[in-house]
């Protein structure tokens, strides 16, 4: 039997965002990501790790960590989204940036140049574990320093891979995209829908169906 519930293992606004607006129903299930145990699923890059490799992995360990706490605490069963979104120039991973400094050093290597954004996602149920990785080109105009500062001094660069969100002000100088706009922002649609249709999740608006 199909339904259009399932758990976000995600604290991220824009896939909430995302889901909403092809309206499948979710709950959050987030995991910890503090002291005093330590994050569920850590975000660090292994030795020679490629980029792919690098999202597809910590994506598949956080859906298995989200389906490990949906048993542990005896929630009902639903099919488990995990996600996360990496910005890749060249081989380089570009995390969220720490600080001011670290979001400037980010943009001012993006300016001006093309880069590839990769969002992995995994949808783990009772029927197992399917996983899909989106890759789409960015390409950026050139910044001047002014402005790279100027969209610094703003909260969005903060808690966001690369350093930028292409639905807020950095859409000003994105001079070209090709993929999928909504991978870019954190969560292909498409995508995401045929794992979780795969899932046995209902993801059509026509209740016919």
């Amino acid at each position: 039997m199909s339904e259009n519930r399932i758990y976000l293992a995600s604290k991220s606004p824009r896939r909430k965002e995302l889901l909403q607006q092809v309206g499948i129903g979710y709950e959050v299930l987030l995991l910890r990501d503090a002291p005093p145990r330590g994050p569920d699923v850590t975000e660090i890059v292994l030795p020679g790790e490629k980029p792919q490799a690098y999202v597809a992995r910590v994506t598949q360990e956080k859906a298995d960590m989200a389906w490990k706490v949906i048993q542990l605490r005896g929630l009902p069963q639903r099919p488990v989204l995990a996600a996360d979104t990496t910005v890749v120039l060249g081989e380089q991973i570009l995390g969220k940036p720490a600080n001011r400094d670290a979001a400037i050093a980010m943009l001012s290597q993006l300016a001006g140049q093309t880069h590839q954004v990769l969002t992995s996602i995994a949808v783990r149920s009772a029927l197992g574990l399917h996983t899909v990785t989106q890759c789409s080109d960015v390409s950026f105009a050139a910044m001047s320093q002014a402005e790279i500062a100027a969209y610094c001094d703003t909260s969005e660069p903060y808690d966001k891979a690369g350093g930028y969100g292409i639905q807020g002000a950095a859409a000003r100088y994105i001079a070209n995209i090709r993929g999928s706009y909504s991978g870019i922002m954190g969560l292909p649609i498409f995508e995401t829908c045929q794992l979780l249709e795969a899932a046995g999740v209902r993801t059509t608006t026509d209740r016919s169906l």
